[in-house]
């Protein structure tokens, strides 16, 4: 019967998730359209934001029982999951198109963010200071982003390329 409970919050939770992925992205493409900022932008801030709320919730649950390896482990797992299946089957659905903003400012901020992490796990240890500096490191990139977002509103290499940036 315990299983049957189980599968029972399983499905329940999926269903969940489906509803509150489609608000997400509704509420996401409303907020594009009505602040005028693109969707790139909102994507890096409102979304990534909404859908990472669940695994900071089970990090710090996990940090809290004195079980950093699964806080650590969820981190890496979603970050690899996000980039190589969502990523993946995504272009698979339908290719999409990158702009040059992501691969000039926002791809080597993920790169460098990576190596932060990578060197601060080199002693097994992260304290409150590797904390503070991410979450220092977290708001400025995202203060730079909306600052940029607000001041700089059309994109001067897709503007100079046009077509040969776009995806086939």
């Amino acid at each position: 019967m315990e299983h049957l409970a189980s599968i029972g919050f399983l499905l329940a939770g999926l269903a969940l998730l489906y509803i509150g992925a489609e608000g997400l992205l509704g509420g996401s493409i409303s907020l594009a359209l009505r602040s005028g900022l693109s969707p790139l932008i909102i994507g890096l801030t409102v979304v990534a934001f909404g859908t990472s709320a669940p695994e900071l919730f089970v990090s710090t649950r996990a940090t809290l029982a004195d079980q950093g390896g699964i806080a650590i482990g969820n981190i890496v797992g979603s970050n690899c999951f996000n980039i190589a299946i969502i990523l993946g089957v995504c272009a698979l659905i339908s290719p999409i198109q990158v702009s040059s903003r992501l691969i000039r400012q926002d791809i080597p901020v993920l790169l460098a963010a990576t190596l932060l992490f990578v060197i601060m796990l080199l002693d097994r240890y992260v304290g409150r200071v590797e904390g503070a500096i991410l979450l220092t490191s977290l708001f400025a990139y995202l203060g730079l982003t909306v600052w940029l977002a607000l001041h700089h509103r059309e994109d001067p290499v897709a503007t100079e390329y046009g077509d040969e940036i776009k995806a086939p």
